[in-house]
């Protein structure tokens, strides 16, 4: 019993606590994108409808998303 945990349950385990930090580094990243910019991003894609920013920070974080992942699977 003990071998199946080891071999099922630590992986699981493993995956959860990667998927968690990797969640923290993306927000934080997002948070400091947002200060870093001069405007105001909520501003411009609600109020403005700027479909161009909406991409971009789109594209921003699906890369975040992607380097992540690779630093995380090694």
């Amino acid at each position: 019993m003990e071998d199946w945990l080891a071999t099922h349950l630590r992986p699981f385990v493993d995956s959860v606590i990667y998927s968690v930090i990797g969640c923290v580094i993306l927000l934080a990243a997002f948070w400091l994108i947002e200060r870093i910019l001069p405007f105001s991003m909520k501003k411009e894609i609600e109020e403005d409808q700027n479909t161009s920013l909406g991409i971009i920070l789109g594209a921003i974080i699906i890369g975040l998303s992607l380097i992540i992942s690779a630093a995380i699977q090694g």
